[in-house]
């Protein structure tokens, strides 16, 4: 059980790097302040909530860790924390810029402005 546990956390820290990877390509080559939210937020996720998860087993399936039930449930808990407050610090930041109109982009479709035009 132990060895599942290792590798199933080896292979989520392995998937972390590779979406912080994406992360970074996305923020380098997106065109716009709101596809490059999208892809810090996967980044994020990704990047540090997979692999949060994975240390969290590693640490579960380590029988020569002395904590390993701390080391745990810090990562489990981090990780929880960062899933939630992500996705709402990015819809947080896309409001703000979206409201403030800094940045500029020609949408196909704007819900926001119909809301704002209705109140």
């Amino acid at each position: 059980m132990s060895e599942i546990l290792f590798y199933l956390g080896a292979i989520m820290i392995i998937i972390g790097g590779i979406c912080d990877l994406f992360g970074a390509l996305g923020l380098l080559k997106f065109p716009n302040f709101y596809i490059r939210l999208h892809a810090a937020t996967v980044g994020t996720i990704g990047g540090a909530v997979v692999p949060l998860f994975g240390v969290g087993f590693l640490a579960l399936g380590a029988d020569f860790l002395p904590h390993k039930y701390a080391i745990a449930g810090a990562s489990f808990v981090t990780g929880i924390i960062v899933l939630l407050a992500a996705p709402a610090g990015a819809h947080a930041l896309a409001y703000a810029a979206h409201k403030a109109k800094l940045v500029k982009w020609e949408p196909k479709v704007d819900h926001l402005a119909e809301v704002r035009r209705n109140d």
